[in-house]
């Protein structure tokens, strides 16, 4: 298994779960959706948003951008769950086309993230690391809040599990990727 192998996957899987939540969250009204709630933040738009501009602010120093605080500017620059779906695919894409673009050397890189008056030089392997634990820690709270609203909430949590291959192929097909694609080889269930 090659270096790069498991941040490839957890960025596809990063970005399925994204895909799988904000689907289910399509069903939701929008008061359903701006409803004050228990979490970290007040609402699922809020939280949500927060994990796209969190996303932005560090996609984009991986990129090698200087785009820093700026990405907070607007705390919930999506009013809408079909907009925030749009965008958080967007900003998935250009995640995967970094993790694409790495060699092992690559995760090695330093990166220069942007902090407003100061620049924090961090390895892009742990900067990785970084972002998928807030994905995942920020998705488990509007997770947790999409169950208390109409919309049961879509199991995030299994990459490929037995007996989902006929979904998980359904799901691939509307994001343009293919089990090759993410672990060159085909999964079996």
């Amino acid at each position: 298994m090659s270096d790069v192998l498991p941040f490839r996957a957890m960025a596809y899987n990063n970005a399925w779960a994204n895909h799988r939540l904000l689907t289910a969250c399509l069903g939701l009204s929008q008061d359903e959706f701006t409803a004050k709630r228990t979490g970290f933040f007040p609402s699922l738009r809020a939280t949500l948003n927060h994990i796209l501009i969190i996303d932005h602010f560090y996609v984009d120093a991986m990129e090698g951008g200087t785009l820093g605080p700026a990405a907070w500017a607007n705390e919930e620059p999506c009013a809408t769950v079909a907009a925030l779906k749009q965008a958080q695919a967007a900003v998935d894409r250009r995640l995967l086309n970094v993790v694409e673009a790495l060699d092992a050397a690559g995760l090695q890189r330093i990166v220069s993230v942007h902090r407003g008056t100061s620049i924090q030089r961090e390895r892009m392997d742990r900067l990785l690391l970084h972002l998928f634990q807030h994905q995942v820690h920020h998705r488990g709270q509007a997770h947790s809040m999409l169950s208390g609203t109409s919309v049961s909430p879509p199991q995030v949590d299994e990459f490929f599990s037995a007996g989902e291959a006929p979904l998980r192929a359904t799901e691939f097909a509307e994001l343009g990727w293919t089990e090759e694609q993410v672990w060159g080889v085909p999964v079996s269930d």
